[in-house]
């Protein structure tokens, strides 16, 4: 059933005549005539009964009338909602965002909200490897994901935006024997309790296969996926940990034994992804090119990917 065609039913029977709805609908009443005509063959049923200039409604033409106006109403609610989809004044947007993110993207999502205040901002806080599974279910159209050698076929399904690369530096106590050391080699740490990652955070991964690559499997005694609480744990003395240069310097340096990792140099490479077989709303888009822009404004920016 054509929606236009159910138009100007509609038009032909609140007029009363085919010549006064054609004038309202600015065609020929041919094309009036035609229409109605096609609605009734794709109901296979009459809904005018004529009789010379004049008709009157049928059974099926009394019912159909009583529904056409829902019908009509909801078309242009539909239309409403659509354009209002493509102009960004409605919509939401779904990303998965690991914790460790918000510094980075706060800034950028707060741009986003005051350019678009009627997208909603959903975010979904877990660790990247739930973002991959949650770009693969469709739960979250975009995601912040880590690139390493070891998730290399992952990204065959992917496409990305580079948004953070930082060295990973040591983290130990203040009274730890790394105190004032200009750097650390991995397998120096090969006896050191620590504190590693949520289960769902792809930077277990990355750790753990250094570490083996340097001759040892690390010895855990606690894990979090929240880098304040095992900043905590640290300088409480529960044990050592890796984290992102970007986020050590963050500290207050007098409580903690900070140190960059070298031989080998372990690096915490972010990016922003997406599905290359999704078809992403506009809010996505909007972002993308929200993100796309602010990079290539801070093109100077420590730590930054071009």
């Amino acid at each position: 059933m054509d929606i236009r065609s159910l138009r100007y039913f509609v038009e032909v029977v609140e007029q009363h005549s085919f010549t006064r709805a054609a004038s309202r609908l600015h065609v020929t009443q041919p094309t009036v005539s035609k229409m109605v005509a096609q609605l009734e063959e794709s109901l296979g049923l009459m809904l005018l009964e004529r009789e010379g200039k004049r008709f009157t409604l049928t059974d099926a033409g009394r019912v159909v009338l009583a529904r056409a106006h829902e019908l009509l109403a909801l078309h242009e609610q539909l239309k409403t909602e659509l354009r209002d989809l493509q102009q960004l004044e409605r919509g939401e947007l779904r990303m998965g965002v690991s914790p460790q993110t918000h510094m980075e993207l706060a800034p950028w999502l707060a741009e986003f909200h005051q350019r678009y205040p009627g997208i909603e901002l959903k975010m979904y806080e877990v660790g990247t490897q739930a973002i991959e599974r949650d770009l693969r279910k469709g739960t979250v159209e975009l995601g912040t994901m880590l690139d390493y050698p070891g998730n290399a076929a992952s990204w065959q399904d992917f496409e990305a935006l580079p948004l953070v690369r930082s060295p990973l530096c040591l983290l130990a106590p203040a009274s730890s024997p790394w105190h004032g050391r200009a750097s650390v080699q991995l397998h120096e740490l090969a006896d050191s309790p620590f504190i590693f990652y949520g289960d769902t955070f792809a930077l277990n991964d990355i750790v753990l296969d250094a570490c083996q690559r340097a001759g040892f499997t690390p010895r855990i005694t606690g894990r979090s996926g929240q880098w304040d609480f095992i900043a905590s744990l640290v300088r409480l003395g529960v044990g050592i940990c890796l984290l992102p240069k970007m986020y050590c310097d963050t500290l207050d340096a007098s409580q903690f034994a900070i140190a960059p990792l070298v031989d080998p140099p372990v690096e915490w490479n972010l990016m922003l992804a997406w599905r290359r077989t999704a078809s992403l709303s506009f809010a996505a888009r909007a972002w993308l090119d929200l993100v796309r822009s602010r990079m290539a404004g801070s093109a100077a920016a420590p730590g930054r990917l071009q």
